[in-house]
């Protein structure tokens, strides 16, 4: 484990002078939104306050997770479909691999992100496409939330408690509580660096770990009882029918994938997300073997991530998601596994 990552500051200083020359920046999120997503865009908004810039982060696809509703500045966010936008002249991307990932906000009108708006892009995933005028794309960083606070670093910007505190849950979020293979020494010392800010972890764990409604165990059963094996992989599909009959919100399903992944005689766990409008699944997956990328498996199918966590979207019903269940079984099952000889090598 080591701290092989930095960033150009001659990018940070590029960042800084496009987003100080902006009259109104929006940073729209990633669909799905999770921690990292949205607590990195809110502690943005706070640093650029400091540069009298006005930042608004902007769910992208209408649907705020309620469990995170306690990260500092939430009264900002705009949610796309209910919330009018500003009067914006450039974009700020954080945590965003490609801007077909933004929501209804990109479908409604792909004219948004066709060049003519300035984006300065921020991010941590290694299939980002370097979409921005400016790139700050670091794929061994934990998070987007780490990145951010480097790039406050190397502003200068002074870290506000409520900063500290959004950056910690962003930090958190991905690392899954500085469990991930992720998480380095440099994501340590952030974290303490934080802290000494006046963040505060208990809040953190208890909002993104512990804390939990009825609906999400209902959910869990729902999701537990439809799980399946194909050869390598464990899968399990998650309908449109079982979150209204839970209650629940998609945000209460994202941590399944990652306990099925644990799960012995499988090398990869996939969870299909059925769409809105029941015409296709959002696929997550996940490994945990050094040499069994994902995100090259997910692009396969137009997707990306990271080795070990990775998605993609996948149009049609039942026929096509069987399709891909068992064109992922395959491609998992020619990747050798760790202990295996190889005959004639």
């Amino acid at each position: 484990m080591s701290d092989s990552w930095a960033i150009d500051p001659a990018d940070a200083d590029a960042a800084l002078v496009k987003l100080r020359g902006a009259k109104t920046v929006l940073m729209p999120t990633h669909q799905n939104v999770d921690a990292d997503g949205l607590s990195s865009p809110l502690a943005m908004r706070l640093a650029l306050a400091q540069y009298d810039v006005d930042a608004y982060p902007l769910i992208s696809d209408g649907d705020f997770p309620s469990n995170l509703h306690f990260l500092p500045g939430v009264e900002s966010v705009l949610v796309y479909g209910r919330d009018e936008l500003p009067d914006y002249d450039m974009f700020c991307l954080i945590d965003c691999a490609d801007p077909k990932r933004l929501g209804n906000f990109a479908k409604d009108d792909p004219s948004r992100l066709d060049g003519s708006v300035p984006i300065v892009n921020i991010d941590h995933h290694i299939t980002n496409k370097r979409f921005g005028d400016v790139n700050i794309v670091e794929p061994e960083a934990s998070s987007a939330a780490e990145i951010v606070a480097e790039v406050l670093k190397l502003w200068g910007t002074e870290v506000t408690q409520d900063m500290a505190r959004n950056l910690l849950a962003g930090i958190y979020g991905d690392t899954l509580g500085l469990r991930t293979p992720s998480t380095t020494p440099h994501t340590i010392r952030t974290v303490a660096e934080l802290v000494e800010c006046g963040a505060e972890l208990e809040p953190v764990v208890d909002q993104l770990f512990r804390l939990k409604p009825r609906s999400t165990i209902c959910l869990w059963e729902h999701a537990l009882h439809n799980i399946r094996w194909n050869g390598p992989i464990i899968w399990t599909e998650m309908t449109r029918e079982g979150f209204r009959h839970c209650g629940a919100e998609v945000v209460e399903a994202e941590g399944i994938v990652n306990f099925l992944s644990g799960t012995q005689g499988s090398r990869v766990a996939v969870i299909l997300y059925q769409d809105e409008d029941e015409r296709g699944w959002r696929v997550s997956l996940r490994g945990l073997e050094k040499n069994l990328d994902v995100a090259a498996i997910a692009a396969n199918f137009g997707g990306g991530g990271h080795p070990r966590a990775a998605g993609a979207h996948l149009e049609g019903g039942d026929a096509e998601k069987h399709a891909f269940i068992q064109t992922v079984a395959e491609l998992v099952a020619a990747i050798p596994e760790p202990d295996a000889v190889v005959v004639g090598s």
